[in-house]
């Protein structure tokens, strides 16, 4: 049975017809602040029922509570905070009860309703969230580079962010209604920022197993330098889709998320993301959403511990490597054989090889995968 929404609804903050016509026309007048795109897809997400049962950005009971007990004031599970942060200079003359225009490149995105203005501990926010102050880490990083604000109140959308893979970006409401129209009951979500090699394939088709259907789900927003870029993952996966999976077990669908590479916590509010879409499971990665060595490699799956009243289920499935004996993909609770049999799948060394033009060898990557990579310029961000 698909799971109920977090918190028990899917939230819609979408404006259209006459009423959003008539924002728009009053929107003129309002002050405006203007957006990066990482919080213009937060505005969407927020829109369109991504962060359900959220209906805006975090007001300060809600940001400390999330900070401080990983859950929403209520008492739901929730492990990021969903902030929006403004200058001073830029909320000038802006009250409580106030009604703001949000743009992007100068285009209205969102009408937020000002509940609250209040100061924030960056540092604070690092340690709880990254369980570091360290700048090297990008989520610090990012964070510092933030304002010095922090702007709570329900929004609502106007027009969405540019989004240059519209055509492979399903949202909840869509998912929901797909997933029922092709009789799935148990759907298992994989969470991604990177193109597949065998240890992917082989962790999701030992979740198929048993699943009625799989939603890839690999991010498109912000993430670090090196990541494969978005279109690279998409055109990676639908060249493994259909040379090695059955037709029709596989959703392959973008989400429009910013990477925060908070580990542990990311992990949970990766899995509540995909249960808004509609997922009964998650399969949690080896160092999940982690970073350098800034997280333990099982960290991540000692978390879900604490939420037992999470709603999906997470499934932590080993680590894949290549076994010479075996003569395939297996994991250590299914191998008996030791350490000169095994070969481990890096995809640092993946990487490597790709920038080089080098095709990785099949034990590693699908040889099919590999050259729909290859013929990018360059797969990776800069």
């Amino acid at each position: 049975m698909v799971p109920r929404p977090h918190g028990g609804r899917l939230v819609n903050r979408v404006l259209e017809g006459r009423r959003r016509e008539l924002f728009l026309s009053e929107a003129k007048e309002l002050p405006r602040l203007e957006v990066n795109i990482e919080r213009a897809i937060d505005a969407e997400d927020l829109a369109k029922g991504v962060f359900s049962p959220l209906d805006g950005f975090m007001g300060r009971e809600d940001y400390l509570s999330v900070l401080e007990e990983m859950r929403l004031q209520n008492g739901l599970p929730w492990t990021i905070p969903i902030i929006l942060d403004a200058g001073r200079d830029e909320l000038t003359g802006v009250r409580e009860g106030d009604d703001i225009l949000l743009s992007y490149g100068g285009i209205p995105i969102a009408v937020l309703t000002v509940e609250e203005i209040y100061s924030w501990d960056k540092k604070l926010h690092a340690q709880r969230v990254f369980k570091t102050t360290d700048p090297n880490h990008p989520g610090v990083e990012a964070t510092y580079a933030r304002k010095e604000l922090l702007v709570g109140g329900r929004i609502e959308l106007i027009n969405p962010p540019p989004n240059p893979l519209e055509r492979y970006t399903l949202w909840p409401i869509e998912t929901r209604v797909l997933f029922k129209e092709k009789g799935w009951r148990s759907i298992v979500a994989f969470q991604t920022r990177n193109v597949p090699h065998m240890g992917h394939e082989y962790v999701q088709k030992a979740a198929l197993t048993f699943a009625d259907g799989i939603l890839i789900h690999p991010l498109s927003g912000w993430k670090k330098r090196g990541d494969y870029r978005d279109e690279v993952i998409i055109a990676a996966y639908e060249a493994l889709a259909r040379h090695y999976y059955p037709e029709g077990v596989i959703v392959l669908s973008v989400l429009r998320m910013n990477m925060n590479y908070a580990g542990p916590r990311e992990a949970i509010h990766h899995a509540i993301v995909r249960k808004n879409f509609g997922a009964t499971h998650f399969i949690v990665g080896r160092d999940h959403a982690g970073v350098g060595d800034y997280y333990g490699p099982y960290e991540a799956w000692e978390i879900f511990k604490e939420f037992p009243d999470l709603g999906i289920t997470p499934l932590f499935v080993r680590e894949a490597y290549y076994c010479k004996k075996c003569g395939g993909m297996v994991n250590e609770k299914i191998c008996p054989h030791s350490g000169e049999h095994r070969v481990k799948i890096s995809g640092t060394r993946i990487r490597e090889m790709l920038k080089r033009g080098e095709l990785p060898p099949p034990h590693m990557m699908r040889p099919e995968v590999s050259k729909v990579i290859l013929e990018f310029d360059n797969p990776f961000v800069e």
